[in-house]
């Protein structure tokens, strides 16, 4: 309102009028603040008990549609699995009562091999579901039209939809491919350009683990839980990059993926590395010889190895990173005696 008055926003309220009163005289924006006493005042006045208790006793009556809701007698959510918007995430199977320790990565192949600037939104897109996409054929599958698909962001309760969508962003550029743009990569065994998320299911298939190397600012943009979800369902252990967005960095140690970066003047092109190589990362097996910040090697089977920084910051990620990830983590503090 203060701008509204001198219809203008350039101006300096201490020193400039917003007005000029009845009396000719100049008004100012402090003649008009009200006084803590005043607000207070009108509060205390306005602002009775009598409007809580009246709006609180009929909550349940007000909205017949909402009282005809049938609700189930169980106290466990009783999922649909027909549902394209709402599924049972797959996190705590084959969750152990005993934490599983630091999970080794050999032999890994390169899912995706990135530049600079990759942003949560390339990793996990919120917006509209592309026709042929592995996310539209599954919803085509399960008799959703496709007039009906909405967007990633609104179907971000179905871990199918949302494994499908990752790295589904249309302006991915994947070095594996060689300048083409799109949400593709190389199935590197088999040479074949594949979906992202086909290519992953058929590493997974064949047991076979993934990282991801990108340069600088992974992760960058929104903070977005799926950009790390979703590269966990997808079967990646480790991220490789010049350098993580604070944020997203914490969140790939929550989801159990090892987040790890080139020493200062290096990155996969100064190191020669193609993404067609297998990489190995040599953590040690027990979490207690791991400790925050640690160097360690990474080999591949051309022989190349290259020293990285593990960015576990703190020995609380640490013991999610045993624990598998911070999901099975919070699940067995509260199961302890």
């Amino acid at each position: 309102m203060g701008f509204f008055l001198p219809s203008h926003v350039d101006i300096d309220f201490e020193k400039e009028p917003i007005g000029v009163g009845k009396d000719g005289k100049n008004v100012y924006f402090k003649d008009i603040w009200p006084t803590n006493e005043e607000v207070a005042e009108v509060v205390q006045s306005s602002v009775l008990p009598n409007m809580f208790k009246s709006t609180y006793e009929a909550i349940t009556k007000g909205n017949p549609m909402w009282n005809q809701l049938s609700v189930p007698a169980s106290k466990l959510y009783s999922w649909d699995p027909s549902s394209t918007y709402i599924h049972e995430p797959p996190y705590f199977k084959n969750t152990t009562i005993d934490p599983p320790g630091p999970s080794a990565v050999k032999d890994a192949y390169c899912l995706l091999n990135f530049g600079d600037s990759i942003t949560t939104d390339h990793i996990s897109p919120a917006g509209n579901i592309n026709k042929d996409s592995p996310s539209a054929k599954y919803l085509l599958e399960r008799g959703v039209e496709r007039k009906d698909f909405n967007s990633y962001g609104s179907r971000r309760g179905n871990d199918e939809v949302m494994a499908r969508g990752t790295f589904a962003n249309i302006r991915l550029v994947n070095k594996l491919l060689n300048g083409e743009v799109g949400p593709k990569t190389i199935h590197v065994p088999t040479g074949e350009k594949l979906f992202v998320f086909d290519a992953a299911m058929r590493y997974k298939a064949a047991g076979q683990d993934t990282i991801v190397m990108a340069g600088a600012e992974y992760g960058s943009g929104s903070s977005r839980d799926w950009a790390a979800k979703g590269p966990m369902l997808l079967g990646v252990k480790a991220v490789i990059a010049k350098s993580f967005e604070r944020i997203h960095r914490s969140n790939l140690v929550g989801m159990g993926i090892v987040p790890l970066c080139f020493k200062n003047g290096e990155d996969a092109d100064s190191l020669g590395l193609t993404g067609h190589e297998r990489y190995t990362i040599d953590l040690p097996s027990t979490i207690n010889e791991i400790r925050p910040g640690q160097d360690v090697t990474v080999r591949t089977d051309t022989g190349k190895s290259f020293t990285c920084t593990v960015r576990f910051d703190t020995e609380v990620e640490l013991s999610y990173f045993n624990h598998g990830g911070i999901l099975p983590y919070v699940i067995r503090q509260l199961i302890k005696p």
